[in-house]
């Protein structure tokens, strides 16, 4: 094999994979599951999940824009997240939280 073709053979396997893997947690729960229902705890555990995987992407762009901490001042993307993540406390809106950190983040970049 070629070296684009060892390539194309790797990134198809890798798909094919991902898809089974879906497939399986997804049909997985849906037998687990399918005759007494979600536990409550489960249901519980499972409502905190969105905002660990948003927590987890969003942090290090955060705190290591550059590729190493930054916790300064000259850190617009941790001013801005700051800023935003106050307004989302405040105001409970996500459209205004966002408006509040893009004109954080424009004003900080000029």
């Amino acid at each position: 094999m070629k070296g684009e073709e060892r390539m194309n053979f790797k990134l198809i396997a890798i798909i094919v994979g991902m898809t089974l893997v879906t497939f399986i947690t997804r049909a997985g729960a849906q037998i687990a599951f399918a005759n007494r229902g979600t536990p409550a705890w489960l249901e519980k555990w499972l409502k905190h999940v969105p905002t660990a995987f948003l927590t987890a992407l969003i942090t290090p762009a955060i705190l290591l824009p550059k590729g190493y901490l930054d916790i300064s001042f000259n850190n617009s993307y941790l001013l801005a997240g700051g800023i935003a993540a106050f307004a989302a406390y405040k105001t409970k809106n996500v459209l205004i939280t966002i408006i509040i950190g893009m004109a954080i983040m424009i004003f900080l970049s000029n």
